[in-house]
Parts: C-alpha cells; sequence; structure tokens
C-alpha cells in the first residue's frame, strides 16, 4: 500500500506510525511546508520563553524517520487528482497514492480588523508563526492581546516572562466566557493579577493603527480607548485548514466533512485532526475537535481503516488541559459554562484561590456524575472517566475523591475539606471519606 498523509502534526505522525505497526511494508509518506520533522505545537510557547530549545520539541529523534522507513517532504501539496489517485507538489513532483490523508491542521482565525496586516500583528499556531513572534518582540516595551481563550493566555505568559507590559482584550464577561462557569474564570482571573497582566472584559479591538513604516503603533478598542504597543497578538482561535481539500473538489463546511470512518466523498481520500468535520457527530458532541488528543485519537483510528479493518471514530468522554500561569487545568465529561436543565453542580474552591474543584451530576434518581473540572489539582484520566461511564453515583465519587489524585501527597490535605462543603450543601447527598492508606489523611 502507497500512503501519502498530507501534514506532520500529531494526526499524521500517529497515522504514519500506526500505519507502519498494523502493515509494515507499505510505502509511507509524510508532505508538510510547515517544518522537515514533526514537533510538539503545544510546546512552542516554552521555546519562547527559553525553557526549552527547539530540538527539545521534537519528540522523535531525526534518525528515528529512517529507521522506521517514513519519509518526510517539506513541500507545499497544491492539487490532487482523484482519478489518476496522485497528488501535486509546489515543486511539480507528483506523488502517487492508494489511500490519502488529509490532516492539515488549522490556521489562525482573523476578523476584518482595519491594520490588521501591519508589521508585529500576527497569531500564534505554527513555527514560522513563532519565528516572526521572536523576531517582532525584540526589544519592545508593550503589547496587545486579542481574545479570551487558551492562545490568548500563552500569549498574555510569553510576552511576561520577557518583561513586556501587556494588556488582553476580552470580549466576555469574565475569562472564556463559552467555557468556564465564572468562579473557574475567576480562580484564572486571579493569575493574570498576580503576575501583573492587565485584563480589559467586555472589550473588543476597533482598530489596528500602525506608524509611518507599517508597523503596529497602538490598537483602538471598542470603548474607543487608544492603547499604545508595538506588538497585537491576535488569539481569536483556529479555523480548519480547508485550503487544499477544496482546491481539489473535496466536500467542506467549516471543515473536511468525513463520515464515520473519517473518509471524505472521494473514494480512497480520508481527513482527520483539527481539519476534519464529521457529518454526524455524536449526542454531545461537537463536528469539530481541535484538541491534541482528538488529533492523535483520529489519527490512530483512521489508520486501522486505511490498513483495511475498518474501525468508526469513537471520541468517548472529553477531555482537555491547559495551564494559566501557574493554575494547571483539566476537565472531563460535561461541564459547561451556564448550568444544564436536569444536572446539579458541586463547586469547592480553597481560600488561597489557587486550587478549584468543580463536580456536576444529574439531579435525578441514581444521581450519576457527569463532568469534573479540576483548577490546581491533578486528577487520574483514567479515574474520571470510568466514574462518568459507570454512571457513578455522586455520593461515590466525593467519598473517593482520593483514588483521583494523580499526586495525593501532594494534594492530600483537601479531600476532607471538600466533602465537608459537599455534605454542607448536598446533604440530601451526605458522603463520607474513604480512609485509604497512602491516598490522603486528615
Amino acid at each position: 500500500m502507497r500512503l501519502l498523509i498530507i501534514g506532520n502534526g500529531i494526526t499524521g505522525v500517529t497515522a504514519a506510525l500506526t500505519a507502519r505497526r498494523l502493515q509494515p511494508e507499505a510505502q509511507i509518506t509524510l508532505v508538510s511546508d510547515e517544518s522537515e520533522h514533526h514537533y510538539s505545537r503545544t510546546a512552542l510557547m516554552y521555546v519562547y520563553m527559553g525553557h526549552m530549545r527547539y530540538q527539545d520539541i521534537k519528540p522523535y529523534e531525526d534518525w528515528f524517520w529512517r529507521e522506521n522507513r517514513l519519509t518526510l517532504l517539506q513541500a507545499t501539496a497544491t492539487h490532487f487528482d482523484a482519478e489518476q489517485q496522485h497528488v501535486e507538489l509546489s515543486t511539480g513532483q507528483l506523488l502517487p497514492y492508494d489511500k490519502l490523508l488529509l490532516a492539515t491542521g488549522s490556521v489562525s482565525r482573523v476578523a476584518d480588523w482595519p491594520g490588521q496586516h501591519l508589521r508585529g500583528v500576527q497569531g500564534l499556531y505554527s513555527l514560522p508563526d513563532l519565528a516572526r513572534m521572536e523576531q517582532d518582540t525584540q526589544g519592545i516595551g508593550q503589547a496587545v492581546v486579542v481574545g479570551g481563550g487558551l492562545i490568548g493566555v500563552e500569549l498574555a505568559e510569553m510576552l511576561h516572562s520577557r518583561g513586556i507590559q501587556t494588556t488582553v482584550l476580552v470580549r466576555d464577561a469574565h475569562y472564556w466566557g463559552s467555557v468556564l462557569p465564572a468562579p473557574e474564570a475567576r480562580m484564572v482571573d486571579q493569575q493574570f493579577t498576580e503576575n501583573h497582566v492587565a485584563v480589559q472584559y467586555q472589550t473588543e479591538l476597533a482598530e489596528i493603527l500602525g506608524d509611518a513604516d507599517g508597523r503596529v503603533r497602538a490598537v483602538r478598542t471598542t470603548t474607543g480607548e487608544e492603547i499604545a504597543c508595538q506588538w497585537v497578538g491576535l488569539a481569536t482561535g483556529v479555523t480548519p485548514n480547508v485550503g487544499f481539500a477544496q482546491a481539489s473538489g473535496v466536500e467542506t463546511d467549516r471543515g473536511i466533512l468525513v463520515d464515520k470512518l473519517l473518509q471524505t466523498n472521494v473514494p480512497n481520500v480520508y481527513a482527520a485532526g483539527d481539519c476534519a468535520q464529521h457529518r454526524q457527530p455524536g449526542t454531545n458532541e461537537v463536528p469539530i475537535e481541535q484538541l491534541w488528543y482528538t488529533g492523535r485519537m483520529q489519527g490512530e483510528t483512521v489508520a486501522h481503516t486505511l490498513c483495511g479493518t475498518p474501525q468508526p471514530y469513537q471520541r468517548g468522554v472529553w477531555f482537555n488541559s491547559a495551564k494559566f500561569f501557574h493554575l494547571e487545568y483539566q476537565t472531563y465529561g460535561r461541564v459547561p459554562a451556564q448550568p444544564e436543565a436536569g444536572t446539579d453542580s458541586f463547586y469547592w474552591e480553597h481560600e488561597s484561590g489557587h486550587h478549584g474543584l468543580r463536580i456536576n451530576f444529574e439531579n435525578a434518581p441514581g444521581y450519576a456524575v457527569t463532568g469534573f473540572n479540576a483548577l490546581g489539582l491533578r486528577l487520574r484520566h483514567t479515574v474520571c472517566e470510568h466514574w462518568i461511564q459507570a454512571r457513578t453515583p455522586i455520593r461515590e465519587v466525593v467519598a473517593a475523591l482520593g483514588a483521583a489524585n494523580f499526586d495525593p501527597e501532594f494534594y492530600r490535605q483537601h479531600e476532607a475539606d471538600m466533602v465537608r462543603q459537599f455534605n454542607q450543601q448536598f446533604p440530601q447527598h451526605a458522603a463520607v471519606l474513604q480512609r485509604r492508606k497512602g491516598l490522603f489523611s486528615r
């Protein structure tokens, strides 16, 4: 089999490695115009901050690809011919395939702001973006970040690490208003305050102002305020990279449309990861999943189908994690920003504002847990996933919270207080703390 993969991110590389294991004799080629080798996209910020070098964020040594007979090409794929089954590169080279996987990822989303093409205005998604940011933030004193999501807080932390005075513009009333409940958002806001990063809520970008040399000098907000700056980070999200698919006749909507086997409307052509849009997402699932771990899962799943053993993609329990300056965040299952009908929510927060836990559960008999938010706490993925899948009653979960501690020695002081507060908020579900040796103590 000749397997051709467009994209060398986590989805494409996972598919390639899985296919190599399933079909040792397959001819596997990965094409990417971004970088010669696969790297960890989530670690870009640590290169900028000086915590890591570029070579440190490559999960595999350069010899790994040759040893595993994986061909890497740094080039731009411009078009593919479905009848002849080959892909054309910008160099004019034609690459034949039996199976083609589109793993083209995402691109930064931007609105049509006046001045957005000035020098010193950019998003952060790729390795070239990092190089631009490295160059354009040299020696500056002020920056503005537009957007209140994960990339926004990463940019704020990166700039803060270099002593650059930063202002973050957030259109919602609190941080990440479409995802986080207000108490959790308040904990993130405390991180901004403690790290001396200014945030203006319910404020949007209206215009980017330039100087005579074509570089940004300030922004004007929707409130009419002008904020001086020499760099603007656009952190308003990402959108599926569908340009190559559209140029080749593949059906797209916001993303590349795929079925449960991650197959497009074109025979022998598949799409997975950030660029894919599921035609029929599962219950309570979104059609476009733009997370590292879902990209890895889709890459592994589609490889089985590509190698002749069709396997429908099933995401399972939702999971995500992030870090807001010094505050770690994990979420499992369903924890929407606004309360859902039929669901109760227990929330505990340490007086320091550095540790918080939310557990959502059904308010009908059975009282099954449906989701967790953990901030400043590390929960075990397998335990939380099992509790949700098994529809474990909230009382049993609260009683056994120590079993979910990723590092019980570090977090052992909190369970007793969590149980006390839960029993005060929900006396009808009162739980008794299970004391297990080595898990926690008073």
